[in-house]
């Protein structure tokens, strides 16, 4: 399980200590963490929601682009850098559990670890507009 991986556990105790919102994902996509940055922003608390799959976090926080139309799940950052093992940025808006709006942008990595195992993907964020 790819939640053992040595560099799994680090990037998570990582994203923990961050400021800025940080996801992690293992390789199939579901969601192992998001820090308390990324709770403000999301609207509630990883502990109240608990790790989730592709299909559910893609949609569940609402992406969309500048004219309010859904945002496709393969189209987001985080998504593509699973599909493709390789980077990805983008900026589009979220709307968070707790009903408030935010643009944000994105940049997702992949998690490769020792000997060229893919790990997962990391995706951090921040608001890219101020209310």
């Amino acid at each position: 399980m790819a939640t053992n991986h040595i560099e799994v556990i680090l990037s998570r105790q990582l994203a923990d200590c961050l400021t800025i919102p940080v996801f992690l994902t293992d390789p199939e996509g579901n969601l192992l963490f998001y820090n308390e940055p990324a709770e403000e922003l999301l609207g509630k608390r990883y502990e109240e929601t608990g790790q989730m799959p592709v299909s559910e976090w893609s949609t569940i926080f609402r992406p969309m682009d500048r004219s309010g139309n859904r945002i496709p799940p393969e189209d987001l950052p985080l998504v593509k850098t699973l599909m493709h093992r390789r980077p990805a940025h983008g900026t589009f808006w979220i709307e968070g559990l707790h009903g408030e709006r935010n643009e944000i942008s994105v940049t997702a990595y992949p998690l490769i670890g020792r000997p060229d195992r893919f790990l997962g993907a990391v995706a951090l964020f921040w608001k890219t507009v101020e209310p």
